[in-house]
């Protein structure tokens, strides 16, 4: 099931409630060009991009230190700038560790030019929790070699103290002093 929603140029507050943690992630990429590496994925501009240098798929890799579960996965790419450097075909990965991964969906672009969200969910239409998640490009657009990819982005549901509370069938404090401490191990 493949489920994603193109944002052209649309501000992030019109998207669901989730937070953005790929800061906490440790991320590789399969190839790069001198100076387009990890850093210009994930510098917060889309003036710069990753270019992978040699043969498909080329690959953009997570890993949490912890089982993290995952709702999304946001790419930028535009088609106008990059012409066949645009990915034409992604498919997300997740599992355990680098060599256990799982494919949990595949998803078409058609000449984006902004945001695309991959939706990452299991059966279940769940969060998929794993520590290594992994972006694979299948192919370009105009059958292009290398890649360009602008941003990624990677989202968890926020969860708010009060809804675990409820979840777990605890009574449901809202005070300052209870919320401060509720998070403390």
């Amino acid at each position: 099931i493949t489920s994603f929603c193109l944002w052209g140029g649309g501000s992030m507050e019109q998207r669901p409630k989730l937070r953005e943690i790929g800061g906490q992630g440790v991320w590789t990429v399969s190839s790069c060009k001198p100076g387009f590496g990890v850093m210009q994925l994930r510098d917060d501009s889309t003036d710069t991009y990753w270019q992978s240098d040699g043969p498909q798929p080329h690959l953009i890799t997570i890993e949490f230190l912890k089982k993290t579960a995952v709702q999304r996965i946001s790419i930028y790419a535009d088609y106008r700038q990059d012409e066949s450097y645009t990915p034409s075909k992604v498919c997300i990965k997740a599992g355990n560790s680098f060599f256990d991964l799982n494919q949990i969906t595949v998803a078409e672009l058609d000449e984006p030019e902004g945001w695309v969200d991959v939706e990452v969910l299991n059966k279940e239409e769940k969060p998929v929790k794993a520590f290594v998640f992994q972006v694979s490009v299948l192919a370009n657009h105009q059958n292009g070699r290398d890649t360009h990819i602008r941003q990624i982005k990677i989202y968890e549901p926020e969860f708010s103290v009060s809804t675990h509370n409820a979840i777990d069938g605890c009574i449901n404090f809202q005070t300052v002093d209870y919320t401060s401490m509720a998070i403390i191990r």
